[in-house]
C-alpha cells in the first residue's frame, strides 16, 4: 500500500493512483508565517507583513480577508512608497523549519503555498480600484507583481532548502462564480509571467505544481498546463468539469469538483440525498484517474448538524470512494 504522499504524487505525475486520494491543502501546508508581525489594530484585527489589516471568518473557511474599508494602496503609481516586502534573510529558517516539520506527518506531502499576484493587487487596493488599475496602469501593475515575485522567489529558495517541499500550491483567485475577473489575454500579459517564474523554480527543484483558483476559470487551463501545473482545485461546478476531464484526462487532475454551493450541500438536504450525490460525484470523476476527492457541505447547518453531514462526506470517502479502483 502506498503512503498518502506516494499515491498523491502519482496523481500529480499523471499516473493512475492506487486509491483515490483526498486533499488537505491547509493541513499539508507549512503552518505559520515567519514574516507576520504579532501586533494588532486597536479593534483586534491582525496586520500582515505588508501592513494589510485583515481577519478570517467562517465563510472564508479560515482564509484571511481585508477588513472592509481598510485600503492599503489608493494609487497604483505609488506602490513603491507603500508596498514593502519583508527581508527573507531576517528569518531563522533552520529554527522555523524544525518547528514546522515537527508538526508534519511524514506520510503526507509537504505543500508550500505561494503566488497570489492578482489577489494581492485586489487586497491592497480593493476589487474595484484594483481592476481599474489593471486597465489604466498595466505597466505599474506588472511592476508591482514583479517586485512581489522577487520576494516569492527568494522565499521559495529558502523553503526548498530547509523544507524539501513536494508541492508548490499556486493560489490566485482570478475568477468570480460565473466568469473570470480578467480576460485570458490580461492574465497572459500581466499575471502568468510571475506565476511561471516561481513554477519554473519549483519544477527545477523536483517539486510538482498545483493551482488553487475558485470560480469560472476553465479557460485558463491551457496556460496552467503550459507552466507545469498538473492539478486544479477546488474545480467548482460552474465550470464544464465533465468536458475538462474528457479533454485533459490525467494531464490536469480535478481536485474537488463537488457542488458545495448548491442545494445538495445546503441545510434541508437529507442524509440519503447527500450520500447518493456523493457516490454519483465519485462515479463521475473517478474513471481513469485524475481525480482527488474533496467534498464538504456549506456552513449554516448549525454546529451539530454540520458535523453530522461532514461525517457522511467522510464516510462515503472511506467506504466507497477511496477503494473505488478495486471495486469497480
Amino acid at each position: 500500500m502506498l503512503t498518502e504522499k506516494e499515491n498523491f504524487i502519482r496523481i500529480l505525475d499523471g499516473e493512475m493512483p492506487e486509491f483515490i486520494p483526498t486533499y488537505d491543502r491547509m493541513g499539508w501546508g507549512v503552518n505559520g508565517n515567519p514574516f507576520r508581525p504579532t501586533e494588532k489594530t486597536p479593534e483586534g484585527y491582525d496586520i500582515d507583513e505588508y501592513g494589510m489589516v485583515h481577519k478570517g471568518n467562517p465563510e472564508s473557511m479560515g482564509g484571511v480577508m481585508p477588513v472592509p474599508g481598510r485600503i492599503l494602496l489608493d494609487d497604483i503609481t505609488r506602490w513603491r512608497d507603500v508596498i514593502h516586502t519583508p527581508d527573507v534573510d531576517s528569518v531563522d529558517w533552520e529554527k522555523f523549519s524544525k518547528e514546522a516539520l515537527a508538526k508534519h506527518d511524514p506520510n503526507n506531502p509537504i505543500s508550500m503555498g505561494c503566488g497570489d499576484y492578482f489577489l494581492k493587487l485586489m487586497n491592497f487596493m480593493g476589487v474595484a480600484e484594483g481592476l481599474i488599475a489593471l486597465m489604466e496602469e498595466p505597466e505599474e501593475c506588472y511592476a508591482m507583481m514583479e517586485y512581489l515575485a522577487d520576494f516569492y522567489v527568494a522565499k521559495l529558495k529558502k523553503m526548498i532548502y530547509y523544507f524539501k517541499p513536494d508541492v508548490l500550491a499556486l493560489a490566485d483567485d482570478i475568477a468570480a462564480g460565473e466568469r473570470p475577473f480578467i480576460r485570458v489575454e490580461t492574465y497572459r500579459e500581466l499575471v502568468k509571467p510571475h506565476h511561471k517564474r516561481i513554477a519554473d523554480l519549483a519544477l527545477d527543484a523536483g517539486m510538482r505544481v498545483t493551482m488553487h483558483c475558485c470560480g469560472k476559470c476553465d479557460m485558463f487551463i491551457d496556460d496552467w498546463l503550459d507552466m507545469g501545473v498538473s492539478m486544479w482545485e477546488p474545480a467548482q461546478v460552474t465550470n464544464d468539469l465533465v468536458g475538462v476531464k474528457k479533454k485533459y484526462g490525467r494531464k490536469m487532475a480535478i481536485c474537488g469538483g463537488w457542488d458545495n454551493t448548491g442545494p445538495i450541500s445546503m441545510p434541508g438536504v437529507s442524509d440519503e440525498e447527500l450520500r447518493e450525490a456523493l457516490m454519483k460525484y465519485t462515479d463521475t470523476f473517478a474513471p481513469d484517474g485524475g481525480f482527488v476527492y474533496m467534498a464538504h457541505v456549506a456552513e449554516g447547518f448549525g454546529e451539530e448538524e454540520y458535523a453530522h453531514k461532514m461525517e457522511i462526506c467522510n464516510d462515503v470517502y472511506k467506504n466507497y470512494a477511496r477503494n473505488w479502483y478495486q471495486t469497480h
